[in-house]
């Protein structure tokens, strides 16, 4: 009997190739700055623990939080013009951050990278979604192994990144945020002459009218609660890892390193990931079982914590904790996003996807504020690692069921 064809493989339109190489860049550019930033709020600006854990929680919520507005302007003006300011602002926003010394210009630089990204990134986000969605459709394929494309090259940008900047350390931390802003520079040059004005089917909806149902949509909200225990946990490796490294080696030179095994992980395994839990996992268990995996990674390192380990010894709990979390990652991430059109309103995908990440990012600001607390309060060691693992066991409880599916047309502009 002949074998089904492999729909899966279908080549990727322009488009979605341009949109997913996007993403790559993007995190080039990003992570070649973010995992220094804690130390160097730290050491060179002073700053206190949860000083730091503010910082970083506001730079999240700036971008997670504003992605609404971010996604609700892609539905109404297109995805060209809103991911071109988001450029140019980032480029701002890092050169900023390199010349900051005092506490309020690091806080407004911060605000305005993350602001950068609540603009491009729920329009570039919601694309993607919208075209894997279409290709679905087409027979091109599961939507989920599009997503997970998109996640791999981010990934690869977050494991470029981190070496790009830490070679670039030698010199100075600013150094290293001017070239993140000449990445962002080469990314607007490039998409404003690449980028299409106009993008078949995505017509304009008006701004007013869609917060409402977005509100009372119980699932969709559920889901929200569902990834943001998983991105407070994921934040965790620029706030917590850092300065648990720094216990245990002495210095943060591993913490690049850590970042690479995240990164090849999700490089190397996570379509055969996605294509695993299409098969055999329900979009809700897939987000279980990655909450459950993100949870016991925690939990490791709060079982060695009081050992009080050093060397090398003391970095394989937190080895430990960047695999189980980033396993819990590929677990999560793809499916939430694959599973987010069916749940939006029809003619609402980009103030649909900003809004979970809007969600999510209040709950990372409430959550690092509160584990930078913890990690300052002197209390017995395993308590903060503990504290932090029975976060995503419970947003298990509360994640949606089934898919609903919706019949109403959008409103037109």
């Amino acid at each position: 009997m002949m074998s089904a064809p492999r729909t899966d493989r279908a080549p990727l339109s322009p488009l979605l190739r341009l949109l997913i190489l996007t993403q790559l860049a993007f995190n080039v550019g990003f992570f070649a700055v973010l995992p220094f930033l804690a130390e160097h709020l730290g050491t060179a600006i002073g700053m206190a623990g949860w000083l730091v854990g503010v910082v970083l929680g506001l730079r999240t919520f700036s971008q997670q939080g504003l992605f609404v507005v971010g996604g609700a302007l892609a539905d109404r003006y297109g995805v060209r013009p809103v991911v071109l300011t988001g450029c140019a602002l980032r480029i701002a926003g890092f050169a900023w951050l390199g010349y900051a010394e005092r506490t309020w210009s690091v806080i407004a630089s911060v605000l305005l990278i993350g602001c950068a990204a609540a603009l491009f990134s729920p329009a570039v986000e919601s694309e993607v979604a919208r075209q894997a969605v279409l290709r679905e459709e087409a027979g091109g394929g599961p939507r989920a192994r599009v997503l997970a494309l998109f996640t791999v090259a981010g990934q690869a940008g977050a494991f470029t990144g981190p070496l790009l900047g830490a070679l670039l350390l030698t010199a100075d931390f600013r150094t290293v945020c001017l070239a993140g802003a000449a990445v962002f520079t080469a990314v607007l040059a490039g998409h404003a002459v690449l980028l299409p004005r106009h993008i078949p089917g995505r017509e304009p909806v008006a701004v007013r009218g869609g917060l409402g149902p977005l509100l009372r949509n119980r699932r969709f909200l559920a889901l929200c609660c569902g990834y943001g225990a998983q991105l407070l946990a994921y934040n965790q490796l620029y706030l917590a890892l850092p300065a648990e490294v720094r216990r245990a080696y002495g210095s943060q030179a591993p913490v690049a390193w850590l970042f690479a095994l995240s990164s090849l992980l999700v490089v190397g395994a996570q379509l055969p990931v996605t294509r695993w839990a299409g098969r055999r996992l329900t979009p809700r268990r897939s987000l279980a079982a990655g909450l459950l995996l993100t949870g016991a990674g925690f939990a490791a390192v709060a079982a060695a914590r009081p050992a009080g380990l050093t060397g090398m010894a003391g970095l394989a709990p937190l080895a430990a904790l960047v695999v189980l979390l980033t396993a819990g990652q590929m677990l999560v991430a793809p499916v939430a996003r694959a599973w987010l059109p069916d749940l939006a309103e029809p003619g609402r995908i980009g103030l649909y996807t900003g809004a979970l990440s809007s969600v999510s990012g209040l709950l990372v600001l409430l959550g690092s504020t509160a584990s930078g607390a913890l990690l300052d309060l002197g209390l017995p060691p395993a308590l903060p690692w503990a504290a932090l693992a029975a976060v995503p066991l419970a947003a298990i409880l509360v994640l949606p069921g089934r898919r609903p599916t919706h019949d109403t047309a959008p409103e037109p502009a």
